[in-house]
């Protein structure tokens, strides 16, 4: 009886460690994706990094807003990249062939300076993109929301496809590799625009492209 509890005990005792290094396992390797992803990114980005976006103030007329002399009161493209790379939930709308206008949520990286993400090939907004690629992507919070307008292709380069899955699984802890006959669009910026609600009338920027 005695030898048969402290069986037990053993057994339990090494089921605990090997449930411990299980846990450590998982989490080693997510530490070694988010590390890879990051490595992939830094050097992706390098690689297809864009030129410096001229800032100026939007198009507001009636609202008063200041001139950029001197760029007083514009906002840092940084400014926009870190939203644009923080946001869980993105708003993207789109255009039906018939003109109605379509408005969906996201998942999406801020990716090799350009919006990626994903959609099923039939959805509609995946419909809409091949009758006009013209499109508009938001980030998630409205108080210092971005707006991004740019044209949306279709990524076919094994290579950055790689790229992509890894930054998206450390990002969503989802591994796009399991939908890869899944369109994945890329949309280039053309237009990018910065509001923040509480200094609207002194910070609003607009970013242009030399693309643009």
């Amino acid at each position: 009886m005695c030898s048969d509890h402290v069986r037990m005990r053993s057994l339990s005792s090494h089921h605990g460690v090997a449930t411990q290094n299980r846990g450590s396992s998982k989490l080693r390797a997510r530490q070694i994706i988010l590390l890879k992803s990051r490595e992939a990114q830094r050097g992706a980005e390098q690689e297809h990094a864009m030129s410096e976006p001229k800032a100026s103030r939007p198009f507001m007329p009636g609202y008063g807003l200041p001139d950029e002399k001197g760029g007083k009161g514009l906002l840092p493209w940084g400014w926009a990249v870190e939203r644009l790379k923080k946001s869980h939930n993105y708003w993207i709308a789109t255009t039906r062939p018939d003109g109605r206008p379509h408005v969906m949520i996201v998942w999406g990286l801020w990716f090799e300076d350009e919006f990626w993400f994903s959609t099923g090939r039939e959805s509609r907004k995946s419909r809409n993109l091949a009758a006009s690629p013209h499109c508009v992507i938001c980030t998630e919070n409205a108080e210092e929301g971005v707006i991004l307008e740019g044209a949306a292709t279709r990524m076919t380069d094994p290579a950055r496809f790689e790229s992509f899955c890894s930054a998206y699984q450390a990002k969503y802890d989802w591994d796009m590799r399991t939908m890869r006959e899944e369109p994945i669009y890329v949309v280039r910026p053309a237009v990018v625009f910065g509001l923040i609600e509480k200094t609207a009338m002194q910070s609003a920027t607009r970013w242009t492209f030399d693309e643009a």
